[in-house]
């Protein structure tokens, strides 16, 4: 599709041109948003931390700032230190890109008074869609309808409590100024609401840095689905239509796509015009979205508006053949905004967002260093586009949000569409950390996903007890080329095979561990000039040839040729083949025996900072019981007791920085009776 933005003949103005932007954020979105300014001419400033020294966002840049230590309150939210940051690299205008100051109108405020320009909404509009409560009222005022809900001053747990009681349960209690699902549960008891505004208001502190707080009626099996706009400041409001956003978890979306499925035309132009309205009441400068829920009759209800970029704008883009960070920077030059006769949609397109985290283990996000990264975007062998800020060797921390790519495909319709993603995410290869991987694979060829009856309930009904597929003749497979792949590079005399033994019948044992934790024991012997002789669960298999190039091996299993890619860090092998991934760990010949001194205690399940503990020395506890919460990557994780007991030992308190399998608890037995 021709971008309209190439041929059109605009009047411009430049009455605020600039040639240089720095860039108030990290991670793909930096990269994304330096990929396009450099396109249109402009250099780029980037900004990090000093945990980022070595993300490609840095060396993507052609300048680069650090602002400060690893904790985002002492680097990526000072507005000061990026403001000082701009003027020192002699950067005219800030893009924020999304997350951390995008939607601070306090931040938009401080970039005006330094004479810089903010690509993005004006501070007023960021102001009155900051608060969720305003939001509704404004909205409401509009014509455009709302969900019931309270989100007035009266803040105090009484008021909260009533509100939520004259709504009915289940209600949402969320935070007035969050995004992303942070500060956001399901109440669907009145017993449970105390705690449920506790935490949602934690969160909300720690996010945003507003405690406030709004309760709204809980909508069963909704919908989501959001409008781009794009809005000149001067009156001209525009859509880019719709997209669907329904596949999420902890209310964060996971797979995006656009157009919605199965959604009647008429709801579709009224959702489009309904976006326009609201983008039109805030006389909207720049690229926004407004977001709505669909409730099973098809009425849809306003839900906000983020006066920012998207994490899933690229679909957007793919389909209507547009560049919006482009839009952003030309709208913020003065140039003048396309007609909505000029947007015109081709095609359908998905997202899948890449996590380190564990969907088997609640979704808990993960730590490590990335021993290897290769989506795909550059082999060819994949229509894929690849929004990426890590690479080979990043390290994963715990500071910021673990997405690690979002992975975009553009097809002539939605099979089209889901054909080249399923193929993405088989070409996808990650090894140093656990991903989501194996899951977005799962939805995407789940059948109701593929006739599009989905809702945002669709993971816990339909994939609640999921766990990553086992492939018995995949595994067995993949075990032969780690134990061949080890063997290879055992030393050896020149000329000499590997696995050659004097006398060929006597079988050598290689046993191996797999991710879920079980065991698998290769059996192999020298076969002279056929190969190895192998034996696996007692299958008995040939391996025949083997070509090794840098970690590349062509072989024959049996009747099967096929080349696989292997990776060995540390005792692991990591193996990539035509049907999948597998992870295969050697286990020692001569283990070591080690002790756990937090046996029947508790452990931490991931790196993180201690938010609260619960107990003292000499409580007794039940199984179950809450003694620990954890925060790691904007999540709130509660630890509770593995069994009835009494607290021997507490090994953190409130504020502590604790690595995943650090002891926090120690247990002993069941208290007696007296």
């Amino acid at each position: 599709m021709t971008d309209p933005t190439l041929t059109q003949d605009f009047a411009q103005d430049f009455a605020q041109d600039f040639d240089r932007v720095l860039i108030a954020n990290r991670g793909e979105i930096a990269v994304r948003i330096m990929r396009t300014c450099a396109a249109m001419g402009l250099q780029t400033v980037a900004v990090f931390s000093e945990a980022d020294a070595d993300m490609p966002h840095v060396r993507a840049a052609d300048l680069a700032i650090c602002i400060g230590p690893a904790a985002a309150t002492e680097s990526y939210l000072c507005i000061d230190k990026i403001i000082a940051a701009a003027q020192a690299s002699g950067a005219q205008a800030i893009h924020p890109g999304y997350g951390f100051l995008s939607e601070n109108a306090e931040f938009v405020d401080a970039v005006a008074a330094a004479g810089l320009i903010f690509i993005g909404p004006t501070a007023d509009s960021v102001r009155q869609m900051g608060s969720k409560a305003r939001a509704r009222e404004l909205m409401s005022a509009r014509g455009v309808p709302v969900v019931p809900g309270y989100g007035g001053d009266d803040q105090s747990d009484a008021r909260l409590i009533a509100e939520a009681q004259a709504i009915g349960f289940p209600v949402l209690v969320k935070a007035a100024a969050g995004g992303g699902g942070k500060g956001m549960s399901i109440v669907r008891d009145a017993a449970d609401l105390a705690e449920a505004i506790a935490q949602a208001r934690r969160l909300a502190t720690s996010a945003f840095g507003d405690a406030t707080l709004v309760i709204e009626r809980y909508l069963q099996s909704p919908r989501h689905i959001e409008v781009q706009i794009l809005g000149d400041g001067r009156g001209r409001v525009v859509h880019c239509f719709e997209r669907e956003c329904s596949i999420q978890r902890r209310f964060q979306k996971i797979v995006e796509e656009t157009p919605a499925p199965g959604l009647p035309d008429a709801t579709r132009k009224a959702l489009c015009d309904a976006g326009v309205k609201a983008g039109e009441a805030l006389d909207y400068r720049g690229a926004g979205t407004v977001e709505f829920i669909l409730d099973a009759e098809g009425r849809f209800y306003f839900l906000e508006v983020n006066t920012r970029l998207q994490v899933e704008h690229p679909i957007t883009e793919a389909i209507c053949g547009i560049d919006l960070v482009a839009w952003q920077i030309r709208i913020a030059r003065g140039e003048a905004l396309m007609a909505q006769s000029e947007i015109q949609r081709c095609g359908h397109a998905i997202e899948c967002r890449l996590y380190a985290e564990d969907p088997a283990n609640g979704f808990l996000p993960g730590t490590g260093t990335l021993a290897f990264f290769d989506a795909g975007d550059a082999s060819g062998r994949t229509a894929v586009r690849v929004d990426s800020g890590v690479e080979t060797g990043s390290v994963i921390g715990v500071h910021y949000d673990p997405m690690l790519a979002k992975l975009i495909v553009h097809g002539a319709h939605r099979a089209d569409a889901l054909r080249k993603m399923r193929a993405a995410l088989r070409r996808l290869r990650v090894v140093g950390v656990t991903t989501n991987q194996a899951f977005l694979a799962a939805v995407v060829t789940h059948p109701a996903f593929v006739s599009g009856a989905i809702d945002t309930h669709f993971i816990p009904t339909h994939l609640s007890d999921w766990q990553p597929a086992y492939d018995a003749s995949r595994t067995q497979r993949h075990a032969i080329v780690a134990t061949r792949a080890l063997l290879n590079e055992t030393g050896r005399l020149p000329g000499i095979r590997s696995g050659f033994r004097n006398n060929r019948g006597l079988w050598q044992r290689r046993e191996w561990r797999l991710a879920d934790d079980t065991g698998l024991v290769v059996e192999y012997r020298d076969a002279g000039a056929s190969g190895l002789h192998l034996r696996i669960d007692e299958t008995d298999l040939m391996l025949s040839q083997w070509a090794n190039r840098d970690g590349e091996a062509s072989c024959r299993i049996d009747d099967r040729f096929a080349t696989y890619r292997w990776l060995r860090v540390g005792d692991t092998v990591h193996v990539f083949g035509p049907d999948g991934t597998s992870q295969l760990t050697a286990v020692p010949r001569f283990p070591v025996i080690a002790t756990d001194d937090a046996a029947g205690g508790l452990v931490a399940p991931m790196p993180g900072r201690v938010v609260s503990v619960g107990v003292a020395v000499g409580d007794a506890v039940t199984k179950g019981q809450t003694l620990v919460v954890l925060e790691a990557m904007k999540m709130e994780q509660s630890l509770t007791a593995p069994a009835d007991g009494v607290i021997a030992e507490v090994r953190c308190a409130a504020g502590d920085l604790v690595d995943a399998g650090m002891a926090l608890i120690v247990l002993e037995g069941e208290p007696t009776a007296e």
